[in-house]
């Protein structure tokens, strides 16, 4: 079987993640228990163990929010809402944004006024590296680091 990425999948819910964008507020990422995928590729599966089926193969840094526990087992959901589980001993709290809108501007600075320097689209997974009001100061998978208006972000 042949599991799709989460990213490829990604745009197909482009309309309705612009619609749900601002239902989470960064007062929520604080209120619930967040961990992010510690290897190169986890897979998501239907139950707690490896005798459920994959249904999604999740990137390092991909940031899940907990639901449950099963032994060594998480019940999570991602920013679209898609639920599953995932192996604890596969994650840990370092802390990720993922973009949730078409495109995101990355900053110099934590303003619109400051200057553009880069752009992350739906779906990236940027590592969290400090937080200024609504802005959160990221690192993408190349290197760039920058700012972006966390109201365009899902995660910690």
């Amino acid at each position: 079987m042949t599991v799709p990425s989460k990213k490829s999948l990604a745009a197909a819910s482009l309309s309705l993640a612009v619609l749900l964008a601002g239902a989470f507020g960064p007062a929520d990422a604080q209120s619930r228990q967040m961990v992010s995928v510690d290897r190169p590729e986890i897979n998501m599966r239907t139950g707690p163990g490896t005798g459920h089926d994959s249904v999604w193969l999740l990137s390092r840094g991909y940031p899940l929010q907990v639901l449950g526990r099963k032994g060594k087992w998480l019940q999570v959901k991602d920013f679209e809402n898609d639920r599953g589980w995932v192996y604890r001993p596969l994650t840990d709290r370092t802390p990720h944004f993922v973009v949730k809108t078409k495109v995101a501007n990355i900053r110099k600075g934590p303003s619109t006024r400051t200057r553009i320097v880069g752009k992350a689209e739906y779906g990236d997974v940027l590592r969290t590296l400090a937080h200024k009001g609504d802005w959160a100061k990221i690192r993408d998978a190349d290197g760039l680091v920058g700012w972006v208006a966390r109201r365009l972000l899902w995660g910690w």
